[in-house]
């Protein structure tokens, strides 16, 4: 699933309000951040990841990580934070344009 620019504008106007509730750290990204990152995104389909400044990788790399991972789509990456965008197969709740 690609995002257009449209669409990838909407979600990043959604995600200008959220609090990170993802946080890779000095472990770098583990098992279990991305399992936390998938029952997140399949709860939420938006959501807002931190990576901190003691993370083995960059922040782009973590980010796309996480997002192959969980097979959701990295939206943007900015400074440290990253918003990552997955629809929920049964009940969609976010309806992009």
């Amino acid at each position: 699933m690609e995002l257009t620019g449209k669409q990838k504008r909407f979600l990043r106007a959604l995600g200008v309000n959220m609090d990170p509730i993802l946080t890779v750290g000095k472990d770098g990204v583990s098992g279990n951040t991305i399992a936390q990152a998938d029952g997140a995104l399949l709860a939420r389909e938006l959501i807002k990841g931190r990576i901190l400044q003691t993370a083995p990788e960059s922040v782009e790399d973590s980010a796309t990580t996480i997002a192959e991972a969980t097979g959701a789509e990295l939206v943007q990456v900015v400074g440290r934070n990253f918003l990552l965008y997955r629809p929920n197969p049964e009940k969609p709740v976010i309806e992009l344009p």
